[in-house]
């Protein structure tokens, strides 16, 4: 359990003890996260916002609908159809190839190809030749 969820339970517990009446529990607010386009280096002002689950790629009408439309971007045309999925499971974000053709890579000391990998704040992905930074704030 993380800290700010110990201490949420532990201010419970005492204002229940101190009034003996039950007291509505107390909720972590959630955390946003986004994908943020990296080119040359830098991260630039265009922003995706991301819900779980979320499905990355570029629109096609025999495809159907996807969460995050990347064919407007210049890099947009390395990545599939359907590419990749944020998901959050448990409190943890993750990204997993959905049999992408040019590969989701993950930035550690070098980047790796990845089918499933967990993700935090300031991870770097790459989507094809596609890069973003994933955010939570």
């Amino acid at each position: 359990m993380n800290e700010e969820a110990t201490l949420a339970e532990e201010a419970v517990d005492a204002a229940a003890e101190t009034t003996g009446q039950p007291v509505e529990e107390l909720s972590t607010p959630a955390l946003t996260a986004t994908l943020v386009v990296k080119r040359n280096g830098a991260e630039t002002e265009e922003v995706f916002p991301v819900n779980s689950p979320c499905v990355i790629g570029r629109f096609d009408p025999a495809v159907g609908p996807i969460d995050i439309d990347l064919a407007s971007l210049p890099e947009g045309v390395y990545v599939s159809r359907k590419h990749a999925k944020l998901v959050q499971e448990d409190g943890a974000w993750k990204v997993v190839d959905l049999g992408s053709s040019n590969g989701t890579f993950v930035l550690g000391d070098d980047f790796e190809k990845v089918d499933e990998k967990e993700i935090s704040d300031g991870t770097e992905i790459a989507l094809g030749n596609a890069r973003f930074v994933f955010h939570l704030s």
